[in-house]
């Protein structure tokens, strides 16, 4: 296969050069009287086969139809023949004939080469030809001092006039350009240098300037340089070859734009943020500046108003951060561009002199882009792109570059207003749902904290509550419900509502969580519509109970961290009991845990938004916490900004609530008890003693209504227990009557009849009482009442 030669087999002479081409001389009759070796090397025809011979032998044609002679013209000629090599081949070749003439004879000399080689040589001439003159590429030679020699035409058109640097450095070409590759010298002068000294070619570096021929645009160009030598080897000099590449450069930065902002715009979920977002992305390759100006109903999370005049009650962002960030209201005139553009929803273009603060360009123009945010068919502001050191005014193919990153941003507030909006929601329900104080009690002083999530992960369903029991009892939960949002604040909700209704029916720990349990799967099965669903699958819940009057404190867990306890000394400790199953698994058992508290000791709840983050674990998230109760003299306010002090800093994955409490235990003083035999007659010594506790302690006008609930009581618990009575009287916020016996029935209360013996001393108590109810207990039962001090 016919090929060119390689750039190192490149020959600039002619094939038909009287150096190269195979020469003959023919006489006045067409005679060989001259074979040159390079004849002999083309056609390989000795000298001796042919001198003296007709050159028509050497044609190949027909012999009958071979000219008598190839001299039959008197001036020089080219033409094409087809010449018969000695080895049977037909050569077809290019071949002139110059005549000479002398006084003593007439000759001419025939030079010849190979056709195609003669066609190759004149590719190349013309290849060289169209690059000096037609080419593109720019084509510069500098001497070895790195000055200008030579440029081509495209040189000397985008210098203006290559004749004026002829002589100069390099560095006079472009005085304010660079070179915007990195992976080799910046310098100009380093690079040509290095392949001066190396010979190693520099290829592809990319440029930036503008032209002398065009000072106004700036242009890219993809520069190479290559060492040239001469036939010894040594440098000449180097030439460099540059292409304008402006236009696929821009592309491929709009390109790696719209990359970056697909990546980058629209993922915070926060609306000041997305705004910073489209900002960075576009500074500095699409403007200078970049400004978001937004109705203060988004900022807010609510919907973008309809049907007010375009510009007005608007909010700038200032700042390519949101550290930067300030809100200055704005307001455009109806004649503005900025209205027109948020009024047909369509980009435009403004290229006069600013008006506003911030100063010209250099050349006191200054080119504006005005774009709306459009999502879901509404308008939710409008962005700004301006320039001021590039006075380039924005073409058709940035401006669709701009539409297309401020479409992306529209898309990023509108879901991060959307997410603002229902995580205010969420947040709402949340605290509308926890408790806005906790009641008055006398068992124990109460903090608590409660953090919500960082904004982008939502609000979580940790809850927390103290709900004050009967015998001046206390219980305390914190629960957890897995997942973020509305769900899960709604859910947290329902199940805190729960706890303090099954709370109020004076349940232990153990059994009011395995009631929760039941309750939870019920509620979580596919077929219950009305029901708690899929997020309160994985709750977790702690409840205890706590009695001032003997100190006990009793727990159970469904799958939550137990408390931590710090005694009156400091000294803290940790519950050896594992938790048992979450909520909702229905698996196991719970177990209660119970542990005798002296007065004044800490108990912490919590949930593990507290103790564990992405960075730490739970077991040192606790030996924190802990660490921190050992400071348990410290006011308990206190002790909860402590705590939530220590928590890594930064955004929180999680809902944290911290709940403490010190314990308080009723003195001797205020706790009464009578033990009474099953007798009947036991009911006045009941009344008597009553009526003589209520005078020590100052409570005589008390001492008939409560006679009258003792004597039911105590007269009911005879009457059906088998065993001991107990009466227990205590003065707290209120006065507690309390019997306990070991019947495990309850009594009910319901109206009696005209003609009914009995019946009506439970309606009595009911009708003194502020409270009364019925808890069962390891032995029996207790009944109580509770009665307003005076």
């Amino acid at each position: 296969m016919d090929r060119f030669p390689n750039a190192a087999d490149v020959d600039f002479h002619s094939p038909l050069d009287l150096t190269k081409a195979a020469a003959a001389v023919l006489d006045a009759d067409g005679r060989i009287s001259g074979w040159s070796p390079s004849a002999q090397r083309l056609l390989g025809h000795p000298a001796e086969d042919v001198l003296g011979r007709p050159a028509a032998l050497l044609l190949a044609a027909d012999p009958g139809q071979r000219p008598s002679s190839l001299c039959t013209a008197h001036r020089p000629r080219s033409t094409v023949l087809d010449l018969a090599c000695r080895d049977g081949r037909t050569l077809r070749a290019a071949v002139t004939f110059s005549p000479v003439a002398t006084q003593d004879m007439a000759a001419t000399v025939v030079l010849a080469a190979e056709l195609k080689e003669l066609r190759c040589w004149e590719s190349q001439l013309a290849m060289l030809q169209g690059l000096a003159t037609e080419s593109s590429v720019g084509l510069t030679i500098f001497d070895t001092d790195m000055r200008v020699v030579w440029g081509n035409v495209s040189t000397d058109l985008e210098l203006a006039g290559i004749a004026q640097y002829v002589g100069r450095p390099a560095a006079d070409l472009f005085p304010e350009g660079e070179f915007i590759s990195r992976h080799h010298p910046p310098d100009e002068d380093q690079i040509m240098e290095h392949v001066l000294t190396t010979g190693e070619p520099i290829m592809g570096m990319h440029y930036r300037g503008r032209a002398p021929a065009d000072p106004v645009r700036e242009h890219v160009w993809s520069c190479s340089y290559h060492r040239l030598v001469d036939a010894r080897g040594e440098p000449l000099g180097l030439f460099e070859e540059s292409l304008d590449i402006t236009d696929r450069y821009r592309a491929q930065e709009r390109l790696s734009l719209l990359v970056r902002a697909g990546k980058r715009i629209g993922a915070s979920l926060d609306v000041r943020r997305t705004a910073a977002e489209l900002a960075d992305v576009a500074v500095p390759q699409l403007a200078d500046e970049v400004l978001v100006d937004l109705p203060p109903a988004v900022i807010e999370g609510r919907q973008p108003p309809t049907g007010s005049a375009p510009g007005h009650s608007l909010l700038r962002m200032h700042g390519r951060t949101p550290e930067e960030f300030r809100t200055t209201p704005v307001s455009y005139p109806p004649s503005s561009p900025q209205a027109l553009s948020l009024a047909t929803s369509r980009p435009v273009v403004d290229a006069a002199p600013p008006t506003s603060p911030g100063g010209p360009a250099p050349d006191g123009r200054r080119s504006s882009l005005f774009v709306p945010l459009l999502a879901r068919d509404a308008v939710l502001g409008l962005a700004t792109f301006r320039r001021s050191h590039n006075p380039d005014p924005f073409g058709p193919e940035e401006q669709t570059l701009a539409v297309e990153l401020t479409e992306r941003a529209a898309v990023g507030i509108d879901n991060a207003r959307r997410y603002t909006s229902q995580h205010a929601a969420a947040l709402v329900l949340q605290r509308s749902l926890l408790p806005q104080h906790l009641p008055e009690q006398s068992a124990v002083d109460v903090a608590y904290r409660y953090l919500p999530a960082d904004s982008r992960v939502g609000v979580g369903g940790d809850w927390f509550d103290l709900i004050p029991l009967s015998g001046a009892r206390v219980g305390l939960t914190v629960g957890d419900v897995v997942g973020h949002g509305v769900h899960a604040a709604a859910t947290m909700g329902r199940l805190r509502a729960t706890v303090r209704t099954l709370a109020l029916l004076d349940l232990d720990p153990a059994e009011l969580l395995t009631r929760l349990d039941g309750l939870v799967a019920q509620d979580s099965e596919p077929h219950a519509d009305d029901g708690l669903g899929d997020e309160a699958l994985g709750v977790t819940c702690l409840y205890a109970i706590y009695d001032p009057v003997s100190g006990r404190c009793v727990w159970a867990s469904a799958g939550h961290p137990p408390p931590i306890v710090a005694d009156a000394s400091g000294s803290v400790a940790l519950s050896a009991l594992a938790p048992g199953p979450p909520l909702g698994l229905g698996s196991l058992p719970y177990e209660n845990v119970e542990l005798s508290l002296s007065n004044g000791s800490v108990v912490a709840f919590f949930t593990d938004g507290v103790v564990e983050d992405r960075r730490t674990d739970i077991d040192s998230g606790i030996d924190r916490l802990a660490h921190v109760l050992t400071w348990q003299r410290c006011p308990l306010e206190e002790l909860c900004d402590r705590a939530l002090s220590t928590l890594p800093p930064g955004p929180q994955a999680d809902d944290a609530t911290l709940l403490l409490i010190r314990t308080r235990r009723l003195g001797a003083g205020q706790v009464a008890d009578l033990e009474l035999p099953p007798d009947p007659a036991m009911v006045a010594r009941a009344r008597t003693d009553t009526e003589r506790q209520l005078e020590n302690w100052g409570l005589a006008d008390l001492a008939f209504t409560a006679e009258l609930v003792v004597s039911e009581l105590v007269t009911n618990s005879i009457r059906y227990a088998t065993g001991p009575v107990m009466l227990r009287l205590i003065k707290d916020r209120s006065l507690l009557c309390e019997v306990s016996d070991n019947a495990h029935t309850a009594p009910h209360l319901r109206r009696a009849r005209r003609d009914d013996e009995g019946g009506r001393g439970l309606f009595l108590v009911a009708q003194m009482s502020q409270r009364w109810g019925t808890r069962y207990t390891g032995s029996g039962k207790t009944i109580w009442a509770e009665l307003a001090l005076p």
